[in-house]
């Protein structure tokens, strides 16, 4: 299993950032006091799911963690847990299945 890794971004660097994608004021408020009650400490899962929720789009969440530091391989796979978890939320279990073709 690979180590987790921490990207540390100033508030004030981040609000650039996510301002320069078009958040306001009321959504970056909403954003910094989602993350103040985490403690100043976001896992990406639950960071893209706080931006997704601003209305910002996938592309532009990824253009934010590229301007954060992190690379494409770890974004895709940030996306790709960000999705399984709304599946698994919205069915309330993972299914398996498997199709017999004779």
């Amino acid at each position: 299993m690979a180590e987790a890794k921490t990207y540390t971004i100033s508030r004030q660097e981040l609000r650039h950032v996510l301002v320069a994608f078009g958040l306001d004021e009321k959504e970056l408020a909403a954003l910094f006091s989602s993350m103040e009650k985490a403690h100043r400490h976001v896992n990406i899962i639950s960071f893209i799911s706080m931006l997704e929720k601003t209305g910002l789009s996938r592309e532009s969440i990824t253009n934010v963690l590229r301007r954060l530091g992190l690379d494409d391989l770890t974004i895709s796979d940030a996306m790709s847990s960000v999705d399984e978890q709304r599946i698994i939320a919205r069915t309330g279990r993972v299914y398996e299945a498997t199709i017999d073709f004779g």
